[in-house]
């Protein structure tokens, strides 16, 4: 990313944002969604049940699970891949992209589908994706004010 790249939020956003995410939750019956910066790994939003979560710690390693797995992407002859899924025995981890900007990190039970979880966080990316591309578009001088 390059200076005019650099993801900026601002209560607005945050507003929006977490309004995605809860309506995102309530939809696909998923059990906690966070919003994280591709770029250093921290949280910028988070939303449902993660207080006995370190979310942090969740948010750093999936943005370097993602980062490595754009090298295996690359190896193999993609670009990169849009989405990585972890299945457990109880609970289950859906990572997608959210722009170039954030990654879009979602656990989830039985309660729900895997399908559902991919169509619901497929939709709510673009929105998401919208809020920052729209920041980006402005002006910093017009962020700013």
């Amino acid at each position: 990313m390059s200076g005019d790249d650099i993801l900026r939020i601002y209560d607005e956003d945050l507003r929006q944002t977490g309004e995605t995410l809860r309506s995102l939750l309530i939809d696909s019956q998923a059990k906690c969604a966070l919003l994280i910066s591709r770029r250093d790994g921290s949280l910028i939003c988070q939303q449902g049940e993660t207080a006995a979560m370190d979310t942090m710690s969740l948010a750093a390693l999936a943005a370097g699970g993602f980062a490595a797995t754009k090298e295996i992407a690359r190896l193999i002859g993609e670009p990169e891949f849009s989405v990585l899924f972890h299945q457990g025995e109880r609970e289950h981890i859906y990572v997608c992209l959210v722009g170039e900007e954030a990654l879009l990190m979602l656990t989830f039970d039985d309660r729900t589908t895997i399908g559902l979880v991919r169509i619901l966080a497929k939709e709510a990316s673009r929105r998401l994706s919208r809020i920052f591309v729209s920041r980006r578009q402005e002006p910093i001088s017009e962020v700013m004010k």
